[in-house]
């Protein structure tokens, strides 16, 4: 076999075999799942009069504009308060639900749910980092982004530790009762006419995958049907890790060739007018110093451009990839202070995060462990140390996010 074919042949076998950046898709949806919760905890004041029935963009106004572009929003199928209350609600729990992992294959589902009708129902509210948060919601439904980090993993983990045991472990009634009153609020909306048919067929398909899972699971008397739902589920996560990937290169990308087209941007004053205006002004004083300083003005105008123009070709040198990467995630964090962007700065760090090398986060879950152990021995508790917990993070990767175990 010649070494071309054979290099194929190994590339087939891993992105069929493995699910591909267990830790990437971790911290992508801790840190999506993250933005989306501050965000709708800062705005709870406020949502009245962003989201709300009666807000400034009218109900009325939300429906011609939906029945142009046809997009999805749960917002729009009752003009009641209670009911936005309830949507509002939803994408609140369900955030904080992604966010530390637990039923993520459903909770994936219902964060897009929340993620769209709240963006949907008014469309002018929000600034880039809703459109990345927007894109990002619909990408994770098709990741195993539970894998690590998750209170998926550590129950994935307990039930083999007990059959390691000896122990008998029942089956799992959460996820089927969860996946089951889902099925009940999909056909009655189904019934109700209240989704068109692609949004039919997307919902509908997702359920369908889940129950063929639950069937798979408890009626296949041999391996082969499982192994294979688990090829294709890999292969959809890695596809999906590839577009986050290639999303993020492209928003970087045409912002930085955009960039290059604005005189301003040629000139290198292009970051001084935003540190004047009031909108974007929260520390006046701490804008007045940065743009005191017209060198400085100039090497970060400069640098901006040529780091967003340059960041897709650097993804083939790991070294300079990092190192670009590293400037650019505090130029955003830069931004969320200076400019008073912490929405869009949360949202764009990370979609940067899936480009993070996986040495590094696992020192990061290993400072994390640590920083956990410590908190909690006063308690009198056993945790396990960071090596025991590394150890394990490759069985976790085989059996979490499957069928209803997630």
């Amino acid at each position: 076999m010649s070494r071309f074919a054979l290099s194929v042949s190994r590339g087939i076998t891993r992105v069929t075999e493995t699910a591909l950046g267990p830790y990437q898709s971790a911290v992508i949806r801790i840190g999506f799942a993250a933005t989306w919760l501050l965000f709708l905890l800062r705005e709870y004041p406020h949502r009245q009069e962003m989201y709300g029935p009666d807000g400034p963009w009218s109900w009325d106004l939300a429906q011609q504009l939906i029945a142009i572009n046809h997009s999805f929003t749960a917002l729009m199928w009752s003009d009641s308060q209670v009911w936005f209350e309830i949507v509002y609600a939803l994408a609140v729990l369900s955030s904080a639900l992604l966010l530390v992992g637990w039923r993520t294959r459903a909770m994936s589902v219902l964060f897009m749910v929340g993620v769209l009708s709240l963006q949907n129902r008014s469309v002018f509210m929000g600034d880039g980092g809703d459109n990345v948060i927007h894109l990002m919601a619909i990408y994770l439904v098709f990741t195993r982004c539970g894998q690590v980090w998750s209170l998926d993993a550590r129950r994935a983990r307990l039930a083999r530790e007990a059959r390691a045991r000896g122990e008998r472990t029942g089956p799992d009634r959460v996820g089927p009762a969860l996946w089951g009153v889902l099925g009940l609020a999909l056909a009655a909306v189904t019934l109700a006419g209240w989704l068109s048919a692609g949004w039919l067929v997307i919902f509908w398909g997702l359920w369908a995958v889940q129950a063929l899972w639950w069937v798979v699971g408890h009626r296949a008397r041999t391996a082969e049907p499982r192994i294979l739902l688990d090829v294709v589920t890999n292969l959809v996560h890695n596809a999906a890790l590839l577009v986050i990937m290639a999303e993020a290169c492209l928003i970087y990308a045409t912002a930085g060739w955009y960039k290059i087209q604005g005189s301003r941007w040629q000139d290198g004053t292009a970051v001084y007018y935003p540190l004047h205006l009031d909108y974007f002004s929260p520390w006046p004083a701490l804008s007045d110093l940065m743009s005191a300083h017209g060198t400085i003005v100039m090497l970060v105008t400069y640098g901006t451009v040529v780091a967003q123009v340059a960041f897709p070709f650097t993804l083939f040198n790991r070294r300079v990839k990092n190192v670009l990467l590293a400037a650019m995630m505090t130029e955003h964090a830069v931004i969320a202070v200076v400019l008073g962007l912490p929405f869009f700065s949360l949202a764009m760090i990370a979609a940067d995060a899936v480009f993070l090398p996986t040495s590094f986060l696992r020192r990061l879950g290993g400072w994390a462990a640590r920083a956990r152990g410590v908190l909690i021995r006063r308690s009198g508790r056993t945790v396990p140390g960071p090596r025991e917990q590394q150890a394990r993070i490759p069985e976790q990767a085989e059996d979490t996010h499957v069928g209803f175990t997630a």
